[in-house]
Parts: structure tokens; C-alpha cells; sequence
């Protein structure tokens, strides 16, 4: 499917990830497509992350994995977390074309960042359905 932007859409796009996850402690948060193409980038302005090598990196990743869960049977996983000792990353599925990228430190709980993403990728679900020619 084909997706076209326009500012106000990528602008709403960047008011929900600041406003549920930045906002909410998270250090940074990349929305791509799955070629690894940067939609939104947004950061809490004290890690800065070479985010074009992470989205990059991130598609490939998301890639491998699902053809490892077609592997045992599985359709697909629709996240994949990665716990580190300083920073936590998790990645989930935005609808079948978007991968939401989501960088924490250990001072959050996975539980907290699973129901933030949950309630960002229903909101911005909604604006990339709007968006799809």
C-alpha cells in the first residue's frame, strides 16, 4: 500500500509521540516504514541516536524475525524487545507497512512502555489510514 503525508498529518503524528511517550519519560521514539524510511523522529533531547543507521538496522531485524516466526508457524510476532543495562528498545507493528521504535531507560517498566505504544498505535493507526492512496 502507498502512503502520502501531508504536514498536518506528520504533525499529528509527532504530538501523540511526544505527548504519550516522550512526555512519559521514554528518551526516544522512531516511527518507519519497513524499508527502514524515517516517518517520524522524535527525541527527549538528552540521547541522541543515530536514528537513519537504527531504522535501518530496526526493518532488517523486524524482517528476520518474521520469517523466523513463519518459520514455526506463527503469521508474525507484532513486537520484539531488546533489555539493555543503560537503555531498553522496543519495536512494534504499526498496522502491516510501520514499525514503531521505542528507546528507554531502565527506569521505566516494560509494562508502562507496552500500554503507552498500545494506546500510540491505535491513535496513529487512524492517521495512516487517512493517509493510504
Amino acid at each position: 500500500m502507498n502512503y502520502s503525508f501531508d504536514q498536518e498529518q506528520i504533525n499529528g503524528i509527532d504530538k501523540i509521540l511526544q505527548e504519550d511517550l516522550i512526555d512519559g519519560g521514554v528518551h526516544s521514539v522512531i516511527l518507519i516504514d519497513m524499508a527502514g524510511n524515517i516517518v517520524s523522529d522524535l527525541d527527549n533531547g538528552k540521547k541522541k541516536h543515530d536514528v537513519y543507521s537504527l531504522a535501518a538496522l530496526a526493518a532488517g531485524n523486524f524482517g528476520a524475525v518474521s520469517t523466523m516466526a513463519k518459520m514455526i508457524g506463527e503469521e508474525d510476532f507484532s513486537l520484539l524487545f531488546h533489555k539493555g543495562e543503560e537503555e531498553s528498545i522496543h519495536f512494534s507493528k504499526v498496522m502491516e507497512d510501520f514499525l514503531l521504535i521505542t528507546i528507554f531507560g531502565s527506569d521505566i517498566s516494560l509494562g508502562f512502555i507496552r500500554l503507552k505504544v498500545n494506546e500510540s498505535i491505535t491513535k496513529i493507526a487512524k492517521i495512516l489510514e487517512s493517509s493510504s492512496t
